[in-house]
């Protein structure tokens, strides 16, 4: 075969080409693998540092082999704490209502499986419904009989599952805040990531906490508004606690779960009977108040709507008291079964958002 001299110089003009474009690429690789080991060294680095710093301060209940974390105070009818996503039990301390309801209460905040110093196996899809059978076994393992459970966001629909599967095994429900109907949430697409195997996993000891860190400010002025974030939020609240590899695993598959959570449990919330406690911000742009609470609300004719005015999502921090008036009231309130309300209310079709 016979080459031209033009053919020649072809081949000699695309060999370099090829030589830039590999060496091209293999220079982005090797800076994209140096900063994936600079923000993994940062990540571990915090890591270690937060965990010092903030040990685990309760005690421990192993159930089925996983290890819960949980704080207990005060004395008397238990109240059970169910912390949202992406949180800890730290979360009701620092708020107040720890300190409050243990004045009159046995008081349990636990942090949720995956959270804070609290085992979640992979083997399991810690649906709401299985996150409550694990609390059941460890209340009753600790003898924590009937209890007030208070759920806020996430933990609302852990409540709603111990109240569906265990009615027997709890007095009464005081619902935060929930998201309780199927919507579309444009969080979910954005948090759910370092849930997936492989790729999330790389992501959440990398650059998912960082960039975790770096969206703190605008996450607390969503939560928080319209009011302004609590200075003593702003000066205990451990953010590198929930930034941590291990509970962001917890944190996004929990996002991955809300939608199809909340489309699961919607059917049954006519099945509640116990008496039921609702309270939700009107300012809240997490879970808007009129779609999920006062939708809930319709739905069980003997529960009770409470609004607070200018509050936002983190209702448990601006509201304390009213928090507490909340818990009283489920402590002393009636059930459907007992003020002659044997017919279950119909369930209603979820709100468009």
């Amino acid at each position: 075969m016979n080459f031209s001299a033009r053919d020649i110089g072809d081949f000699a003009n695309v060999q370099p080409a090829r030589t830039r474009a590999t060496s091209r690429r293999n220079t982005f690789l090797l800076a994209a693998g140096i900063g994936l080991a600079a923000a993994a060294m940062v990540v571990r680095q915090r890591t270690r540092e937060v965990e010092r710093d903030n040990p685990p301060h309760g005690s421990f209940v192993e159930v089925d082999g996983i290890r819960l974390h949980y704080v207990e105070r005060g004395e008397g009818q238990p109240v059970v704490l169910l912390h949202g996503d992406g949180s800890m039990l730290q979360d009701f301390e620092i708020s107040g209502i720890v300190d409050l309801a243990a004045k009159k209460y046995r008081v349990i905040a636990f942090d949720r499986p995956g959270y804070g110093y609290s085992d979640r196996p992979r083997s399991t899809v810690w649906t709401p419904q299985a996150q409550a059978a694990l609390l059941h076994k460890a209340l009753r393992q600790i003898g924590a009989e009937q209890p007030i459970v208070v759920g806020h966001s996430w933990g609302a629909l852990v409540a709603i599952a111990l109240g569906l599967d265990y009615p027997e095994d709890v007095k009464s429900l005081v619902l935060l805040s929930g998201y309780y109907y199927p919507t579309p949430r444009l969080d979910v697409p954005l948090f759910s990531p370092p849930a997936v195997p492989g790729i999330g996993d790389l992501l959440r000891y990398t650059l998912s906490p960082l960039l975790g860190r770096l969206i703190w400010p605008l996450m607390k002025r969503r939560i928080f508004g319209p009011a302004e974030v609590p200075a003593r939020f702003e000066a205990q609240f451990p953010v590198w606690m929930t930034l941590r590899p291990s509970q962001l695993r917890a944190t996004a598959a929990d996002a991955a779960l809300m939608i199809p959570a909340a489309f699961s449990l919607r059917h049954r919330y006519h099945e509640l009977t116990m008496p039921v406690v609702i309270m939700a911000g009107d300012g809240d742009r997490h879970a808007n108040m009129h779609i999920h609470s006062e939708q809930l609300h319709h739905e069980l004719p003997h529960s009770s709507l409470h609004v607070t005015h200018g509050a936002g999502h983190m209702v448990h921090h601006l509201a304390q008291h009213e928090v507490m008036e909340a818990i009283d009231h489920a402590a002393t309130a009636l059930g459907a079964e007992h003020r002659g309300e044997h017919m279950h209310a119909v369930p209603v079709p979820a709100m468009a958002t």
